[in-house]
């Protein structure tokens, strides 16, 4: 869940591989038909020991044998024949995010944090949701729609919000002319019905499922609409059903407002180091003194008021890009490098490919009812931001807007209730922002499941990132299907601790960290951001 499209490990992959067709029945079961597999093309190093491929689906479950589209898979077979699990399929949230990377990625994550009985015991299988990525048709509607520099997310005047309404109706109106015929498919429930029809493609009576962000809410679909077929799941980053999906939005709002202070003031914590501040309130000074700046002018003529936020994002995300946008943010204040902020949203930022934005709004169109009057959108925007929810609130509008002017009106929502289904393991940080805490104790009340909380993370789906509670629980889980001690309530069955925040550096290593050109580079996390599209 969120805004902003971040360029993964899997962007632009291409598939060489045929297409499979897969019977389906309107309720979404899959008659088995061989895969044809072959060796994953693109260069994506996380699927450099995988196999991909293209399997058929129905475009609507309703019309079995009707129109097909394909949907991109790739696999990771298992090395251990004699504790053979079957398979793991993730999903790395979104809605509209690549997750084809993600068999090769959970591999290396798990063995990573030790525990390489996973990858061994079980064939993990990524894929791109159809709509996304490899998966054809991909769904694009504008590519230049978020070519900087945009206009100022914060609306100053009427005409100021008529100029970003006017945008927004132009991109809904490009995708119904370009994609009226596939809108009405990319609902969540087509998803997962084609995540049952990968199962049987691959010859399975049940799969375990992991699911990151919004791919939570797509778990729980598919929990909800084929309970009986999962052996496992977890999801960590849960979505508040309450919210889906208008009323999500504002919950961020409030969240991104806290997390994105918590990193100011961890940038204060090491003035020694960035020289931005002593204090919470003087780094988030500075970093408002220098938006200002670039409203009147573009950083490097690339980097407006927009374009810092988005930069900025990340360190709202996760607790590991604290460092990275510390340093560009330092190096542009304390020594005026304008192209340490453009390099760094050039190269971790921006995407000329505006398919995991428009798969996002598409998604969400089409899932549930969204206000369809402006003014309501107006008034809660503009009160959040009189509360002080300055950061996250108007650029998230904008984000979603185009769905206010959708061709047709989205739901009725699923009602999720996946009764039957085996336990889940729930996973939720206190302080994630993307999705805050409080959905996954509505998950842990909709589902048959276990709730672990990481006190204190502000992390955004965390586990399998090096906190060896949480991804021990999770391993278990998997390897042997242990689970926590059921309490009552909604609250957790158990806890783990967050990790520390980083600590930088230092200046020397700091200084040290130069490009050709003379720039800071950034220390960024080698793993791909979660949740974003």
């Amino acid at each position: 869940m969120k805004r902003l499209a971040v360029i993964t490990a899997a962007a632009g992959l291409s598939i060489a591989a045929s297409a499979v067709a897969v019977s389906a029945s309107a309720e979404g079961t899959a008659a088995p038909s061989a895969i044809a597999w072959a060796k994953c093309a693109g260069g994506d190093p996380y699927l450099a020991n995988a196999e991909c491929a293209q399997i058929q689906v129905p475009l609507d479950y309703g019309h079995p044998n009707g129109k097909k589209i394909s949907v991109a898979i790739s696999r990771v077979k298992h090395t251990d024949d004699a504790h053979y699990k079957g398979v793991l399929i993730g999903n790395p949230g979104g809605p509209g995010g690549s997750g084809l990377y993600l068999s090769g990625g959970l591999a290396s994550w798990f063995s990573g944090v030790g525990h390489d009985e996973i990858p061994a015991d079980y064939d993990i299988i990524g894929f791109d949701p159809r709509g996304v990525g490899a998966s054809r048709p991909a769904l694009t509607c504008d590519p230049h729609y978020s070519d900087p520099v945009r206009p100022d997310y914060v609306p100053h005047s009427a005409a100021d919000e008529a100029v970003w309404l006017k945008k927004s109706k132009a991109y809904a109106q490009a995708c119904a002319k370009q994609f009226g015929w596939l809108l009405p498919h990319l609902r969540t429930t087509d998803a997962a019905r084609d995540i049952d029809a990968i199962r049987s493609a691959l010859g399975q009576k049940q799969i375990s499922y992991y699911g990151f962000s919004y791919g939570t809410y797509l778990g729980a679909t598919y929990g909800t609409l084929f309970p009986q077929r999962v052996r496992h799941m977890i999801l960590d980053g849960n979505v508040d059903d309450r919210g889906v999906w208008y009323d999500a939005q504002l919950e961020q709002d409030k969240a991104f407002e806290r997390n994105i202070k918590f990193f100011f003031g961890w940038v204060a914590k090491y003035d020694s180091v960035y020289h931005l501040g002593t204090t919470e309130a003087k780094v988030e000074q500075a970093y408002y003194a220098i938006r200002a700046k670039a409203a009147k002018q573009a950083i490097g003529g690339k980097v407006g008021p927009d374009e810092l936020d988005d930069t900025f994002l990340n360190a709202g995300y996760s607790t590991g890009w604290y460092e990275p946008t510390a340093d560009v943010f330092s190096a542009y204040v304390t020594k005026g490098d304008a192209s340490a902020i453009t390099d760094f949203y050039e190269n971790y930022v921006f995407s000329s490919d505006d398919n995991g934005f428009a798969m996002y709004n598409a998604v969400q169109a089409a899932d549930a009812r969204w206000p369809r009057n402006w003014s309501k959108w107006h008034n809660d925007a503009a009160k959040l931001y009189k509360q002080g929810y300055h950061y996250n609130t108007w650029g998230n509008v904008w984000f979603n807007a185009p769905v206010a002017f959708w061709p047709f009106q989205g739901g009725p929502k699923l009602k999720i209730k996946a009764k039957g289904m085996t336990p889940a393991l729930l996973v939720q940080s206190t302080l994630d922002a993307a999705t805050p805490y409080p959905g996954g104790e509505e998950m842990h009340k909709l589902l048959p499941s276990r709730l672990v909380a990481e006190i204190g993370g502000k992390t955004h789906a965390n586990t399998l990132n090096g906190n060896a509670c949480l991804d021990d629980k999770v391993a278990a889980y998997l390897a042997t299907d242990a689970l926590p001690k059921d309490k009552p309530g909604n609250g957790p069955d158990t806890t783990c601790q967050a990790l520390p925040d980083p600590v930088p550096s230092g200046a020397a290593a700091k200084a040290s960290a130069k490009s050709s050109a003379g720039s800071v580079t950034p220390r960024v996390p080698t793993r791909p951001l979660i949740g974003r599209p």
